[in-house]
């Protein structure tokens, strides 16, 4: 029988990149969206058996309606990628950059969102021994990134996953995919005319020499994702062409 993922924020990048290859290789693929809907149902067309589902993932009934999608159009759920994210492209040392409500804005998509997905799809993960994949992000590990906000919430979606991965085992495996430079458009239009330089130095540290593109982050969580990493639970793999290296 085919498998069924739900891929949140997967209207673009490395969502998209997921969902697409997730169906490319024969699973059923729910197509998360909160604004981009021409994006997400043409993705959802080109992916076969897919749908395009708006929801705001920061909202629990909404998470619980995204899983009642899957359900109600296939009968299960094998996989749940929570890739959906939210950032304030601000210095880290502009420390009035940021306010509380910065902060709770993200930590409520990026750490809020995903658990309450967890919540919503633990029992139907339970029955098919499914797995759960936490996009995160180098910025997690080293207190960098976008803005000091996002680093600190990919900390505690880490910390979150770990806990996540002893409460659903031994049915459910949980891990994390913490991608390094990713070039999106989304990260492009966040650093603006900053984003050349930042890439070219990164590609200066990372001994494989370049960035990631969405596809190379998509092909591991799909391994995460899959029954070929049946043994692998509460691992942070980190995507970041060996950058952390040095």
């Amino acid at each position: 029988m085919k498998k069924v993922a739900i891929v949140t924020g997967s209207s673009s990048g490395i969502g998209e990149a997921t969902a697409r290859l997730l169906a490319k290789r024969g699973w059923a693929v729910v197509i998360n969206y909160s604004k981009s809907k021409v994006a997400a149902e043409k993705i959802a067309k080109e992916c076969g058996d897919a749908i395009a589902v708006k929801a705001d993932v920061a909202d629990d009934a909404q998470c619980r309606a995204l899983v009642k999608a899957a359900i109600d159009k296939w009968g299960r759920l094998d996989a749940l990628v929570n890739n959906a994210g939210s950032t304030k492209f601000v210095a880290h040392n502009d420390l009035d950059g940021l306010s509380s409500d910065d902060f709770l804005s993200i930590y409520a998509t990026n750490v809020v969102a995903p658990f309450q997905m967890c919540r919503a799809a633990a029992a139907e993960l339970k029955k098919t021994k499914g797995a759960v994949v936490n996009v995160s992000s180098l910025a997690a590990l080293l207190g960098t990134g976008s803005c000091m906000a996002y680093a600190a919430s990919k900390g505690a979606l880490n910390t979150m996953s770990f806990s996540m991965a002893r409460v659903l085992a031994p049915e459910v495996r949980v891990n994390v995919l913490a991608p390094g430079f990713v070039d999106t458009p989304w990260l492009a239009t966040g650093y603006g005319d900053r984003y050349p330089k930042i890439k070219a130095a990164y590609e200066g540290i990372a001994p494989l020499g370049s960035v990631a593109k969405p596809e190379d982050v998509a092909d591991a969580i799909a391994w995460l994702a899959s029954d070929r990493a049946s043994y692998v639970t509460g691992l942070a793999l980190v995507v970041d062409g060996g950058y952390t290296a040095r």
